[in-house]
């Protein structure tokens, strides 16, 4: 059975959660990392064996707040790799959400969403009510 990553967020680094067993995907916070192939590697490692056996539905939560172009292409790299889960007969789905006011975090969702083959949500946060 597949070990659960779990990685510890930092200023720079974001909170990343693989878990299997509880059928929790997450990733947190920032993502600048000085060497953002290096941050990603142990995420892609998991990601390949996790793909032997997946589980029906793997739904991953994208919470970023800010990541830079690097990080851009890791997160695209990730989700080509989670199409991969698509082969096996299984779901894959990502929930990205943004802060209302942040357009960058929401365009770069939109163009996720754009090229990818399986759910993709964005969702907005702490949106405004209507005043009526």
């Amino acid at each position: 059975m597949i070990q659960t990553l779990e990685i510890t967020g930092t200023r720079d680094t974001p909170y990343v959660l693989l878990d299997s067993k509880k059928n929790l995907f997450q990733l947190t916070g920032n993502s600048l990392p000085e060497d953002s192939a290096q941050f990603f590697n142990p995420i892609f490692d998991w990601i390949e064996e996790y793909i032997k056996s997946p589980n029906k539905l793997t739904h991953l939560v994208c919470n970023l707040e800010y990541f830079n172009s690097s990080s851009a292409k890791m997160l695209y790299q990730l989700f080509i790799e989670l199409e991969n889960i698509k082969k096996t007969g299984n779901e894959v789905k990502i929930s990205w959400h943004y802060e209302s006011e942040d357009k960058l975090i929401e365009e770069k969702g939109l163009e996720y969403k754009s090229i990818l083959s399986f759910p993709f949500e964005i969702i907005e946060k702490n949106k405004t009510p209507n005043k009526i």
